[in-house]
């Protein structure tokens, strides 16, 4: 019996070219974009599991416009097997719980039988972290957040180094597990056989009634956050100019800074 991996990818804009709709969203459509690059790390450590493990199958799959089909298509040329485009006009606008809700309801309705969920522990375009916790909870799994490693896999567990600001944890999970990569410099350099199979290969395009979605759970009516306002911030730095004749000068000059900080603590 295979291993079944499911990889959630997001198709995120280039942050150089960014547009807003009425509602503070971002405008997507017509819109140059790149596969999230937390993401890409996810897909690395799918491919390495399918090294180590017989008959092992990688599903990307990808909730956006039509045009998310190339991030598809991209995601098999860098060694996924197929992939699935969630795709509805009642999807627009969703926020992390209502994209959780749709994602969730593909696991349930097309993939109940997987043994393992990867994703970018967040994307680029929204850097909230919510949508791969909210996933697990909603389908009622374990998950680990922010991982770095794979260390050891099997079909029954598997053993990842978890990596946060604080601590570094080697943690063992039973499957069906939900797994947020925290690698964001992953470079997957896809060979001819994958641009070819990419090119053969047919993405499904599911709808929210194809995958069972209580519409009024998805898009601007299921999220109950929204974004009221966006914009670039203007950055103002008041800086000094500084000389010192030696180094015991510069370090005396620091301990006060860290003196006067310590004093407006206090206050």
């Amino acid at each position: 019996m295979s291993f079944k991996i499911i990889v959630f990818i997001k198709q995120v804009p280039d942050t150089d070219d960014i547009r807003w709709t009425e509602q503070n969203t971002i405008q997507r459509e017509g819109l140059e974009s790149v596969i999230n690059p937390y993401d890409i790390g996810a897909i690395q450590l799918a491919k390495k599991i399918r090294l180590l493990l017989e008959d092992c199958k990688i599903t990307a799959v990808t909730m956006g416009p039509l045009q998310a089909k190339a991030a598809l298509k991209e995601a098999i040329a860098m060694g996924c097997d197929n992939g699935y485009l969630l795709c509805d006009k009642k999807f627009a606008g969703s926020d992390t719980l209502a994209t959780a809700y749709v994602l969730s309801q593909f696991i349930k309705t097309e993939a109940n039988d997987f043994d393992l969920i990867l994703s970018g522990y967040q994307a680029v375009d929204g850097d909230t972290a919510q949508t791969p916790s909210s996933l697990a909870q909603k389908l009622n799994i374990a998950q680990i957040t922010s991982v770095k490693e794979l260390i050891e896999i099997n079909k029954e567990y598997s053993l990842w180094q978890k990596e946060t600001p604080e601590v570094t944890q080697n943690i063992k999970i039973y499957h069906p597990a939900l797994i947020s990569v925290n690698i964001n410099n992953a470079e997957i350099l896809p060979d001819i056989n994958g641009y070819i199979k990419a090119q053969t290969t047919d993405i499904t395009v599911l709808s929210a009634a194809d995958i069972e979605a209580d519409i009024t759970k998805t898009g601007f009516a299921g999220s109950p956050t929204q974004v009221k306002k966006a914009f670039r911030p203007e950055i103002t730095r008041a800086t000094e100019r500084l000389s010192f004749e030696n180094n015991g000068q510069i370090s005396d000059y620091i301990i006060k800074l860290i003196n006067k900080c310590k004093e407006q603590d206090e206050v």
